[in-house]
This record gives C-alpha cells, sequence and structure tokens, in this order.
C-alpha cells in the first residue's frame, strides 16, 4: 500500500478497526477513509454505491460487522445472518466495480467446523458442520469469504480472507449479555470486586479450550498480509491469525480474578452452554511468511483491563 493511498477502514470504531486505524497512523499512512454507521449504512446498497463513487479507495479493510457471544448470536441469528450478508456483499461488490486494489475481509475462527481438527487448518472450512451458537454469523462469514474467491476466480481481484482467534483489547465490547466471553468476564469480575461479592458465576464447565489474540497484534497482521500476501499465494485460501496457545475457560477465569483483584470464589454453572469444545487456530501459514504476535495473554488482559476501567461506561457501540 502506497503512504498517499486511499485506505478505506470499514468498522473504525469497533474494536478491529480502530486498531487497524492505529497501525495505520503509526505508519504514517495519509489517507485513511473512515465513516461511522450513522453517517454510512453498509446494509443499504445504494449507500454503499454512492459512497465509493464519491471517495474511490484504493484499499479496503472490511471489519465491519455484527457481533456477539453465545447469548446474543442464540438469541438474534436472523439479525447476525442479515445484517453481516448485506455489509459484506454490499462492499465487496462496490470494491470489485470501482477497482479497488486489494480487500481484506475480516472474519472468525467460529467459521471452521465444530468437530474441527486441532489446531484448525484453513483447507479444513466447509469439512464439517458449525457450532450451532454462531452457526448464522458463521455462515454469514463464510458467504463473504467466498463471494471474494469467486470474484478472484472471474475477475483476477486480489481479495484476501484472515481469520483471527478471539480477540479482546482496547475498544472492546463490555456489555452484560452482548459481548464475548472475555470482556464478559472482566465487567463481571470487577462489579463482583465493587460490590464485595463472595463468588462470580461463569457459564459452563470451565473445561473448553480457546485461543486468545490481542487486537492490536491482529491490526499488525493485517497490515503484514496487505503487504506480503496476495489471492493467488495459495489458491484463494484464507489466513488464520493467532497465538498458536490456548487456555481453558476455567483457566481465562483464574487469570481475569488475579488482574482485577477479586478475591472471591468461581462457581462455574454446568446447566449453561460450554459453545465448541476447543479451537485453536493453526497458524503455521502466516508464520512461515513472516509474522509472530508479541502480546501474551497476562498482559493483553491487563491492557484491556486498564482501558474497561478509563472508559467504564461504554458497554456497547
Amino acid at each position: 500500500m502506497e503512504k498517499s493511498a486511499g485506505i478505506y477502514v470499514a468498522g473504525h470504531r469497533g474494536m478491529v478497526g480502530s486498531a487497524i486505524v492505529r497501525a495505520l497512523e503509526a505508519k504514517e499512512y495519509a489517507k485513511i477513509i473512515k465513516r461511522a454507521s450513522k453517517e454510512l449504512d453498509l446494509r443499504r446498497q445504494e449507500h454503499v454505491e454512492r459512497f465509493f463513487a464519491d471517495e474511490m479507495p484504493e484499499y479496503v479493510f472490511l471489519c465491519a460487522a455484527k457481533v456477539g457471544g453465545i447469548i446474543a448470536n442464540s438469541a438474534y441469528p436472523a439479525d447476525f445472518m442479515y445484517d453481516n450478508m448485506m455489509i459484506q456483499m454490499n462492499v465487496i461488490h462496490e470494491a470489485e466495480k470501482t477497482g479497488v486494489k486489494k480487500l481484506m475481509l475480516l472474519g472468525s475462527s467460529c467459521i471452521y467446523p465444530r468437530m474441527a481438527p486441532q489446531p484448525m487448518p484453513e483447507r479444513c472450512l466447509l469439512t464439517g458442520e458449525l457450532e450451532k451458537t454462531n452457526e448464522a454469523y458463521a455462515l454469514a462469514k463464510i458467504s463473504g469469504l467466498k463471494y471474494c474467491c469467486c470474484l478472484n476466480t472471474q475477475y483476477g481481484t486480489d481479495y484476501i480472507s484472515v481469520m483471527p482467534a478471539n480477540l479482546y483489547g482496547p475498544n472492546d465490547n463490555y456489555h452484560p449479555q452482548h459481548s464475548h466471553v472475555l470482556p464478559a468476564l472482566i465487567r463481571r469480575f470487577h462489579e463482583a470486586k465493587d460490590r464485595d461479592a463472595k463468588k462470580v458465576t461463569v457459564w459452563g464447565t470451565g473445561k473448553p479450550l480457546r485461543e486468545f489474540l490481542y487486537v492490536d497484534d491482529l491490526a499488525s497482521a493485517c497490515i503484514f498480509l496487505m503487504q506480503n500476501y496476495g489471492q493467488s499465494d495459495l489458491g484463494n485460501e484464507t489466513v488464520n491469525v493467532g497465538t498458536g496457545k490456548e487456555v481453558t475457560i476455567g483457566e481465562l477465569a483464574e487469570l481475569i480474578k488475579k488482574v482485577v483483584g477479586f478475591e472471591g470464589e468461581i462457581d462455574f454453572d454446568a446447566s449453561k452452554p460450554d459453545g465448541t469444545p476447543r479451537k485453536l487456530l493453526d497458524v503455521r501459514k502466516l508464520a512461515k511468511l513472516g509474522w509472530r504476535y508479541k502480546t501474551e495473554l497476562e498482559e493483553g488482559i491487563r491492557l484491556a483491563y486498564r482501558d474497561f476501567l478509563q472508559g467504564a461506561g461504554r458497554v456497547e457501540r
């Protein structure tokens, strides 16, 4: 990407988009194009057409998405599918129509089968049944990345897809029902500490394994891939971004308890769903390209908790 190129970061106010903007600004990219959802509804095709015609971006980071944890995904599957499908299809379609040089679609490790081989290689996509608790979101993301592949095949575009591990960090969503597990636990332990509670309840058995990636590390990987990876490199295959390390939800809860300074007990509610038993990404492809994460989990949780304390009133955008 040329330093003077127009770079559109769709979803710049979200956790991923804001991290990519910070990373681009640190590298002195001069023309970062941003629009808040109130200014540009990416679900509306005519709005997206007008925006691309006016701005003519050369590069696109497609981070805009409707996201949430198990509760939100289970309660609002139709909303998750519709919003994400419309956002992706409109942006990707207009990117091709207006000659965008390169586009990156941000996805999630939940696109892989529920019982995928561990760690999950990129090639296991669509080889098995999806996890039911986030099936709608996963199907939308799979459709987006496959649309990129179709455009690459039919029109010779250079559109790539990135699948990160579970993300956390600055500008996360700490809503008690709609957030992902790590920020939800940060809030839960913090509030329990504030009211001097004796215990904190955590959904599930605590046994599922998860991989967590600090969002600024993801932003670093995204810019690296925009510069060093193209759709022709491995036949339209997506790229996993993660640490290659995993912890149980129980271990995560203990670590957050330590960072927050909560002194009570942890109660695991086994009547609530665990979700996918294990989700570890195979990150060998990205390692061979020359990129590796920097932020270890405990350090990242400390940074995330500091962000939570600085903006404790922000629970959702």
